[in-house]
């Protein structure tokens, strides 16, 4: 058999020198399939030339090996005509087949699909083979609004239910009869009649299931058009021969209900989808389409297009913020809830973040842009939610596999019941009723269905209280976590030193005032905590002169003609001074995880003397407690990863409950101490925020970031926390586990109405036009099922509990 030729242009990341060129070029060629390869070191590319289809997965594989990258970009493409999972199944073979795919995820309950290709390789390409499959492309264009999509869906909505209510119509009358006979009533309608109002329903209105069934014959596949246009066209065949022949049983009424049965169903199933995508929904619609700018001296209304990073934005009382960006004026309350999951508004003043979407409370505040379209926070909140929505749950690809062979296998079930039924019993005409039964119940649309309905809904609601989910396989392997690793500092405290303890031989605020003096105009942590302190207590600072740093060791300065200084316990041994009476409760604070300061003063032509220690510590969070007792409650064993010394980590650990502390670990080790918790199976997920805490993230079966800390570790994550809270830790936990169980059980509901329902059919207990609305039901009960968990909410908790 002849191949196809085929070139491939490959970018190729890392290479600097000749040797890199050829090792390269040596690892491509070995490859099946690949007869050239030109590698060019100037334009970082690699011209592959070889027999159709070469394997893009294997190719990056190559190149990894050698130790340089293959970068890939992601496409989306919008899908209409899918009606079940063997669609999908069809459409995800034609798009892999396109020169320079990789891998390609179809969601049926989206509507879309998610293609990871070679950079350069266009949305047109991957439209022709989603049009060669046999369905239709939707490209939107980059500066589509999503208000334009919605708009779409909505209209062929209301379409789709104009043609279930003409469908009803036209069937009404032939159901009629039979209705009638429940009352003891006899009687037919003519023939001819029946064959007028069936007409339209079989030719026009079922006219989708025929075009969409031909282009499966087309692919040497089946779906669930194919099953009702075979079935119907039976029963609608069979009676217009009965009816030409003088026959007396007609099944007109079969073939025009079950179509109208099967569009309801359809309609049903769409209604209920958008109702899963409302979290989509609710977050397009934050995003204002024009915002107050204040340009030339005046203030002027502009599309969110037209402006530009350092733009001064107005927020009158009551309005949205159309940017993020930075507070320059104004101080006002902001409902960050539906982005945040905070429920309660929170207080922004100069100098502080705004984030895009947020409802401005009581003032009028002016804003400086810090980030436009695509690089807001709310739009990359939009695209993580569809990330994970389009994404494919690993139990997703079994069910598929079982779908890539169900309708083959459902059309010779009811060709055997055909042949079964005329050969035991010889009635042609009851075979036929029993085959089109078998062919209308066996619909794999609630297969293709159960997992991404559930998924779109847990991650949606997930989304809607601060808890968002990259992908599937994160919210699918979260469910089964029996372990979850925190990191200590910003994770479960607060991340910054606070004063904690104060100790003086005499008043203690004249000592927190001669500290604070000393700090006054400092940017170190511990020199903010110090003058916080003051602040709050109210104590005035008064100004101290020659201020100088002691580096390693303190600050130095002069107040009232006395020199003081503040600093570590290497400076008071320096000074020769033995800490006296406050020996044992510095040594008591120390212990407990304390960085103890000390304050020196030496007047003039005197020696160096102790005023006093003071004692800085990270203050835990109020909701890690809360966090760390309902992970115990669900089973989940809290460890501490931390490369703070033992006994700040074991303060912290006894204050929290947690379970083990790993302590005095380097960054570089935190990988290798989550790894070796997994051992035995155990399924281990790794809280933290920095950037120190990457790899640990990436190491665990699920990284789980808070948003408080830094974009890397955000993106090694597969769970982000919106908010500093710990407590959210375990209401993700929670919406993985109702997710899976969701999920479970939609698949077992699939799977037990074609198990149950097709042995029914082919025994002849189930006329069509009951097949016909339990197929319909069961895509309607799957979704509906999934729709349950929108009405889930986070554990409600008292505030500090």
């Amino acid at each position: 058999m002849s191949k196809d030729n085929i070139e491939l242009d490959v970018p190729i990341h890392g290479m600097t020198c000749a040797s890199c060129v050829a090792r390269v070029e040596r690892a491509l060629q070995a490859l099946p399939g690949v007869r050239a390869v030109s590698v060019n070191l100037a334009t970082e590319r690699a011209r592959i030339s070889g027999d159709a289809p070469l394997d893009v997965a294997a190719l990056r594989e190559a190149i990894q090996k050698t130790g340089f990258d293959m970068p890939l970009a992601e496409l989306d493409i919008g899908i209409q005509g899918m009606t079940c999972a063997s669609c999908v199944a069809r459409v995800e073979k034609g798009l892999k087949r396109v020169p320079g795919v990789l891998d390609a995820a179809v969601n049926l309950a989206t509507e879309s699909a998610r293609v990871q290709t070679l950079p350069g390789i266009t949305a047109d390409a991957l439209a022709a083979a989603v049009s060669a499959a046999g369905f239709t492309p939707v490209l939107t264009p980059p500066e589509a609004a999503p208000s334009d999509a919605i708009d779409r869906q909505l209209e062929a909505a209301r379409a789709e239910g104009r043609r279930v209510l003409l469908a009803a119509a036209l069937s009404l009358p032939l159901m009629l009869p039979m209705a009638a006979t429940l009352f003891g009533l006899h009687w037919m309608l003519p023939g001819w009649l029946q064959l007028v109002f069936a007409t339209p329903v079989q030719l026009w209105l079922g006219a989708r299931f025929y075009r969409a069934g031909w282009h499966a014959l087309r692919a040497r596949a089946g779906n669930m058009d194919l099953l009702v246009a075979l079935g119907t066209s039976a029963a609608f065949g069979l009676s217009v021969w009965q009816w030409l022949a003088g026959g007396v049983h007609l099944y007109f009424e079969a073939s025009a209900v079950v179509i109208t049965l099967v569009l309801l169903g359809k309609w049903l199933e769409g209604r209920a989808k958008r109702q899963t995508a409302a979290a989509i929904r609710a977050l397009q619609a934050l995003r204002p389409d024009t915002a107050r700018v204040l340009r030339d001296g005046r203030e002027q209304m502009l599309p969110l297009a037209q402006l530009r990073l350092g733009d001064r934005v107005v927020v009158l009382p009551g309005e949205r913020v159309a940017v993020d960006g930075e507070i320059l004026e104004g101080i006002s309350q902001f409902d960050e809830s539906l982005i945040t999951g905070e429920s309660l508004p929170v207080a922004r003043e100069p100098g502080e973040p705004v984030i895009g979407g947020a409802i401005n409370g009581e003032g009028r505040v002016a804003v400086r842009t810090t980030a436009l379209g695509a690089e807001s926070t709310l739009a990359r909140i939009i695209r993580l939610v569809e990330s994970a929505q389009a994404a494919k749950a690993p139990i997703q690809r079994q069910v598929d596999k079982v779908s890539a062979v169900f309708v083959p296998v459902v059309l010779a079930i009811a060709l055997l019941t055909f042949v079964g039924w005329w050969l035991a019993t010889g009635d042609f005409s009851n075979a036929v009723i029993n085959a089109v039964a078998v062919m209308v119940i066996a619909c794999p649309c609630a297969l293709g269905l159960a997992t991404p309905a559930a998924i779109m809904a847990g991650t949606g609601v997930a989304a809607r209280h601060g808890i968002l989910i990259k992908d599937a396989e994160a919210l699918e392997i979260a469910h089964s976590v029996g372990v979850v690793a925190f990191d200590k500092t910003g994770t479960l405290t607060e991340g910054q030193p606070t004063l904690t303890d104060l100790a003086a031989h005499g008043d203690e605020a004249v000592l927190l005032a001669e500290a604070a003096a000393l700090q006054a105009g400092s940017a170190h942590p511990l020199a903010q905590a110090v003058l916080d302190a003051a602040k709050s207590r109210r104590i005035a600072v008064p100004a101290a002169s020659a201020l100088h740093a002691l580096p390693g060791r303190g600050v130095a300065g002069v107040l009232d003609g006395i020199a003081l200084q503040l600093g570590n316990t290497r400076l008071r041994d320096e000074l020769g001074l033995d800490a006296g009476p406050f020996a044992a409760r510095a040594d008591e604070l120390a212990a407990a995880g304390r960085t103890v300061s000390w304050l020196i003063a030496t007047p003039a032509g005197g020696t160096p003397e102790l005023r006093g220690l003071l004692a800085f510590g990270d203050c835990v969070k109020p909701q890690a407690l809360v966090a760390v007792r309902e992970l115990r409650a669900l089973g989940v064993k809290s460890v501490m990863i931390t490369g703070d010394n033992a006994g700040a980590a074991q303060a912290v650990a006894d204050q929290l409950g947690i379970d083990e502390v790993l302590a005095n670990v380097l960054p570089g080790d935190k990988a290798a101490r989550v790894a070796a918790l997994k051992v035995g199976g155990v399924r281990v997920a790794m809280v933290g925020d920095g950037i120190n805490d990457a790899p640990a993230l990436a190491a665990a079966d699920v990284g789980i970031a808070m948003a408080t800390g830094t974009e890397v570790a955000m993106h090694a994550a597969g769970i982000t926390l919106m908010r500093g809270d710990p407590a959210l830790i375990a209401d993700a936990l929670d919406i993985s586990r109702r997710t899976w169980r969701k999920i479970r059980q939609n698949l077992f509901w699939a799977f037990i109405y074609n198990i149950v329902g097709i042995p029914l059919a082919a025994a002849g207990l189930l006329s069509p036009v009951i097949a016909g609305a339990a197929m319909a039901f069961s895509s309607v009960s799957v979704i509906t099922n999934a729709l349950l968990l929108t009405r889930w909410r986070p554990a409600i908790r008292k505030p500090h509990a």
